[in-house]
């Protein structure tokens, strides 16, 4: 069984030192390492993480700060020089405390004891009931998270997916358009894109994703969603009206 984790630090250093561990453990694959903490909560939120290294001193989201937001949606192996956060970690579930500089040996013993936390967690989970051949074919569903988490000016603020109208791309960042609010974070659009699931969200334009039901008319190449007029892009008109024809609008 294979543990799919990242690695979250704000030291270049202290990322290659975890990606060089985490090549030489056979039953570890590492999915990114970042140093930017709201995308791997992201990242995490969305699920399919198993295992996180995670410093504790971070500048926009610390460690301990993530492990709340993240609510056990992984297992967490805080990664840090600094001993005196080992007791409030272990009241947040964490598997392992490791203090740099982390000697190999130290970190095998961490991610070994996580492993057979999970080979114990999968034999112990029945096998599925195989559905009736007569049953039609489903195709799989992907669980979708129902909130995102973005940087604004002074603080990390959480968004309920469904509140969301349309998003703006400017110069240097996003507006987020909700029914009470705007929120202006600095992330460009591709990224948001990656992170919105595309069963609710579509890009239209350069500078625009609306959320699908949010529309309210469609007029040539306008759309408009809650009094606001949106161009469809040349670039992303034929996926759009596919979409569109697919639900039934």
């Amino acid at each position: 069984m294979t543990l799919k984790c990242i690695a979250v630090d704000d030291e270049p250093l202290a990322l290659d030192i975890i990606e060089d561990y985490v090549s030489k453990v056979p039953f570890l694959e590492l999915v990114t390492r970042t140093e930017n903490a709201i995308e791997a909560l992201q990242l995490v939120q969305a699920g399919g993480i198993d295992l996180v290294f995670l410093d504790i001193q971070m500048p926009d989201l610390t460690g301990i700060q993530f492990l709340k937001i993240a609510n056990n949606k992984a297992k967490y192996i805080l990664t840090t020089a600094y001993s005196q956060y080992a007791l409030e970690s272990y009241d947040l579930n964490v598997s392992d405390y490791l203090l740099k500089p982390i000697a190999f040996d130290r970190f095998y013993k961490a991610v070994e004891k996580v492993h057979n936390q999970h080979k114990s967690n999968a034999e112990a989970v029945p096998a599925p009931v195989p559905a009736p051949v007569s049953a039609p074919v489903a195709a799989a569903i992907q669980p979708v998270q129902d909130f995102i988490f973005v940087k604004t000016e002074h603080k990390i603020q959480k968004i309920e997916l469904s509140d969301i109208l349309y998003i703006e791309g400017l110069k240097d960042y996003i507006s987020i358009f909700t029914k009470n609010e705007r929120v202006i974070t600095l992330q460009n659009m591709k990224k948001m894109e990656e992170t919105l699931p595309s069963t609710q969200f579509i890009r239209v334009h350069k500078s625009y994703i609306i959320a699908l039901d949010k529309i309210e008319s469609i007029e040539r190449s306008r759309i408009a969603i809650c009094g606001k007029i949106i161009p469809i892009g040349d670039t992303y008109r034929d996926e759009f009206f596919k979409r569109i024809e697919n639900r039934n609008i």
